[in-house]
């Protein structure tokens, strides 16, 4: 079973201009290179996956990119912080592992947008994408989950989870979505997928496989639709294909 991953870029035009139709199909719009942001909670004694497992989650990733692909790896409680900057080195990676530390309060939603401004926003012609290593609990973040999503959804940036137990057991939480909600909204929102943190070596083969066989950008212009509306598009792939997209396209 393959799988396809396709970004689709929807653009609304100004109706009064009459605008011809276009639906155009690009493999050369993003560079060869994949830039991937690895986001790791520095976990309190509650989260219910040990240093030793995200350590290892993000591990597997510094072997498995290509010469050339690069990774970032940031380390979040109320602040985000760089654990390993951007390389392809994996034994430099490795070593900056050794300094991450158990601290505070998971603020994941500020560090996603810190992560999009400062890190993924100034290489737009990358392949991007941010893996979570979490089991999506946020407390505290003052960016909410709806921009945030609306975010990543406008700068075509594509989630991967590798999903942690989630600590709250499943409790109802005021204003912000479970954790669980939280990692699959961001995962089907942005044409990602979830994997289990039991399980990195193949979460990482998978990921860094797609970004360099199976991603695609379809961009398609409607004639006429008042701006903003929403467009529904088919695509189908053919037998043994899997084909996922991001949930919908955010206006300009």
């Amino acid at each position: 079973m393959c799988s396809l991953a396709l970004w689709l870029s929807v653009t609304v035009c100004n109706p009064l201009r009459s605008p011809a139709k276009k639906f155009r199909f690009t493999t050369t719009a993003w560079s060869r290179r994949s830039e991937t942001s690895l986001l790791i909670p520095r976990p309190r004694r509650s989260i219910r996956a040990d240093t030793d497992k995200l350590e290892q989650a993000a591990r597997e990733f510094a072997y498995e990119i290509y010469e050339g692909d690069k990774l970032l790896i940031v380390g979040y409680d109320e602040q985000a912080e760089i654990v390993s900057d951007w390389t392809d080195d994996a034994k430099s990676i490795e070593k900056s592992l050794k300094l991450f530390r158990k601290k505070g309060q998971p603020y994941l939603f500020d560090a996603i947008r810190a992560v999009l401004a400062e890190a993924l926003r100034p290489i737009p012609s990358q392949k991007r994408v941010i893996v979570v290593i979490s089991d999506g609990l946020d407390r505290g973040s003052k960016a909410t989950f709806e921009n945030t999503l609306a975010e990543l959804q406008m700068d075509n940036i594509t989630v991967y989870a590798i999903q942690a137990v989630d600590r709250t057991r499943g409790a109802i939480r005021r204003d912000v979505p479970k954790p669980k909600v939280v990692i699959d909204k961001l995962v089907e929102g942005t044409g990602g997928q979830i994997f289990s943190i039991e399980d990195p070596g193949a979460a990482a083969k998978t990921i860094c496989d797609e970004l360099r066989k199976n991603r695609y950008v379809l961009s398609y212009i409607p004639s006429s639709a008042p701006f903003g509306q929403a467009r529904s598009l088919l695509v189908v792939g053919n037998e043994g294909i899997t084909v996922r997209a991001k949930s919908m396209q955010q206006p300009n």
